[in-house]
């Protein structure tokens, strides 16, 4: 199994907390210089990236196990009913 180097969100926690400062001061807009811009965009890529490949993993797994499972049904006839 490959390891996955971890994400670097800084670029994200930076946008929050321009965001929050912004509502803060009560700014009407929020700019970013095109170096911000290009850092958000691939963070925000690679985040999407790795959870849609998390998820395709999640189903594979549970088809797998799903075809593993036995389910069985009893047919009493009704007996046993108050």
């Amino acid at each position: 199994m490959s390891t996955i180097e971890p994400v670097n969100t800084v670029p994200l926690q930076q946008f929050i907390q321009q965001v929050k400062s912004a509502e803060n001061s009560r700014a009407k807009e929020v700019k970013l210089d095109i170096a911000q811009a290009k850092n958000l965009a691939f963070t925000l890529g690679i985040v999407m990236s790795r959870l849609h490949g998390e998820l395709e993993r999640l189903v594979v797994e549970n088809k797998q196990s799903d075809a593993d499972q036995a389910i069985e049904v009893r047919l009493d006839g009704g007996t046993g009913w108050q």
